[in-house]
C-alpha cells in the first residue's frame, strides 16, 4: 500500500509553503486522493514533481574559449 501524505507533510517533503500546496491540489498539479472530506496526497506526487522539475546541469564551457 503506498504512503499518503497529508497536505503539511507534503509541504515540508517539499519545502514549501501549505498555502502554496493547496494551491496546487486546487489547480489540478497534484494528484489526490480524497477520503471523505480529508484530501491526502501520494509520496510518489513528491518524486514525479522533482522528477519533473529536475533538469540535466550544463557543461562546464572551458575557459579561454
Amino acid at each position: 500500500m503506498q504512503r499518503l501524505l497529508n497536505v503539511q507533510e507534503f509541504a515540508q517533503a517539499l519545502g514549501i509553503t501549505v498555502s502554496c500546496a493547496r494551491r496546487w491540489l486546487l489547480e489540478g498539479k497534484v494528484a489526490r486522493v480524497k477520503l471523505g472530506r480529508l484530501v491526502r496526497i501520494p509520496a510518489s506526487e513528491c518524486e514525479r514533481l522533482i522528477d519533473e522539475g529536475t533538469r540535466p546541469a550544463r557543461r562546464a564551457e572551458k575557459e579561454g574559449q
